[in-house]
């Protein structure tokens, strides 16, 4: 059984959804503390410039630094974000082969007016992760496992693993720097480190970008993703 345990995020890069792949349970790390100028609320796309540009969401944290990712509100106002998302994502990417599949996914979904930044992340990466063909994962939200009783991050994930009698945890390479392997070798849990090498794939408008959002790939390469994100 093997889980992996992220934060959710918007429109999240490739590699993120090459960890869904390869999970039994996928967990949203939501009752964490929200962090910002991160992937939480925005990420990037490349333009008919050959240039990247981020998209943002909007939302209501400003001063609330404790507040944690299932309780951070997207902010609506007369700006209208959702209407620009989508707005620049077609202008950017109206000449790819698989937009008129994937570009209503997205319609559908920004244009839902979730209350909340994490429930939008959530659904959207369902969603897209049922169009590249991943079936075989089991969605969770950590907030609903009942998990209270934890002293560190790495206690907090394994008890998590520990929920779902987890063989391997598949994280992050960035985890090296704080996890605890003791803790996941003592209750026999193998700690597998991603390291994901990022593919090239046929990409519109000059020089290929890495590390964009994964609808990036879905314009250009439709339900042929998953064999190239997981090569």
């Amino acid at each position: 059984m093997r889980v992996t345990i992220l934060q959710p995020s918007y429109i999240p890069w490739i590699g993120y959804f090459d960890q869904i792949n390869k999970s039994d349970v996928f967990v949203f790390f939501d009752d964490v503390q929200y962090t910002r100028r991160d992937w939480r609320n925005r990420n990037r796309i490349k333009t008919t410039k050959g240039e990247e540009k981020y998209l943002t969401v909007p939302v209501e944290a400003k001063g609330n630094y404790d507040a944690l990712i299932k309780d951070i509100k997207i902010h609506y106002d007369n700006k209208c974000w959702e209407k620009s998302h989508l707005g620049l994502i077609k202008e950017n990417y109206r000449s790819a082969e698989f937009f008129p599949e994937v570009f209503p996914i997205l319609e559908r979904h920004l244009l839902e007016k979730y209350e909340y930044l994490s429930d939008l992340n959530c659904e959207l990466t369902r969603e897209l992760s049922e169009y590249l063909g991943i079936k075989h994962v089991q969605f969770v939200k950590s907030s609903g496992l009942g998990i209270t009783n934890y002293n560190d991050s790495t206690e907090h994930l394994v008890n998590i693993c520990k929920k779902f009698n987890a063989t391997t945890y598949l994280t992050g390479d960035s985890a090296k720097s704080y996890m605890n392997e003791e803790m996941f070798k003592k209750e026999n849990i193998e700690l597998k480190y991603h390291g994901y090498k990022h593919p090239e794939y046929n990409q519109l408008h000059g020089k290929f970008l890495p590390y964009l959002s994964i609808i990036d790939l879905l314009f250009n390469c439709g339900k042929k993703s998953l064999s190239i994100l997981k090569a």
